[in-house]
């Protein structure tokens, strides 16, 4: 991704001619657990977007709704499948049945949070679906945590794009792609403190 004008540069054709249908399925197949360029196109769509070939609006939604589409389909395929299924489909990635039980035995031990940090990780983004429905989250728990998670990932990743531009990639290239990780991960747990501090006094005051 420290190349992001480079890629710019291959993604717009795809971008211009199908618009945001191309970042749709791109982000749907991603979260779905299929390997394709999802967050990049994202990044490159909302470049686009600075520029003033889309409204950031509009990137920001169809991503939103993209995100939310593939991980809880992946959620239903690991719910319903079972191990068996996920073990197959995920050992094209390399997802032993050990290395299953572990990602299991995060997501027990930590809960559902875990669906929120997952997003802005490689791999983990592609299996969270797929792991949670077969780990036995409750659908309405995950569905709650994915639209908060996809929300945060999506709207960091346009925002940083659409207002850094150009110097988005001098920013990568100096810190490296994990400081924005972080960075994303921890404004992530801030919103959610303060949302959740807030809605604390609303139940509090409303007693």
């Amino acid at each position: 991704m420290s190349h992001l004008h480079e890629f710019l540069q291959q993604a717009t054709p795809f971008l211009q001619h199908y618009g945001l249908w191309a970042l749709f399925l791109a982000l749907f197949l991603e979260t779905f657990g299929v390997p394709a360029p999802g967050e990049t196109l994202l990044i490159a769509a909302s470049l686009l977007a600075s520029k003033g070939d889309f409204p950031l609006w509009q990137v920001i939604c169809v991503g939103w709704v993209a995100a939310v589409a593939g991980d809880n389909t992946a959620f239903y395929v690991g719910h319903f499948g079972g191990r068996r299924l996920l073990l197959r489909l995920g050992g094209r990635l390399g997802l032993t049945h050990e290395r299953l039980s572990k990602v299991e035995h995060f997501y027990e031990r930590y809960g559902a949070e875990v669906v929120i940090v997952a997003r802005f990780f490689e791999g983990a983004r592609q299996l969270n679906g797929l792991v949670a429905g077969s780990s036995g989250m409750a659908p309405l728990k995950f569905f709650i945590y994915n639209v908060i998670g996809a929300g945060l990932w999506v709207g960091f990743w346009a925002t940083a794009a659409f207002y850094f531009g150009d110097y988005l990639g001098v920013i990568m290239a100096a810190f490296g792609h994990y400081f924005l990780i972080v960075a994303g991960i921890l404004l992530a747990a801030l919103l959610i403190y303060f949302g959740w501090k807030r809605w604390g006094r609303k139940a509090d005051g409303s007693n």
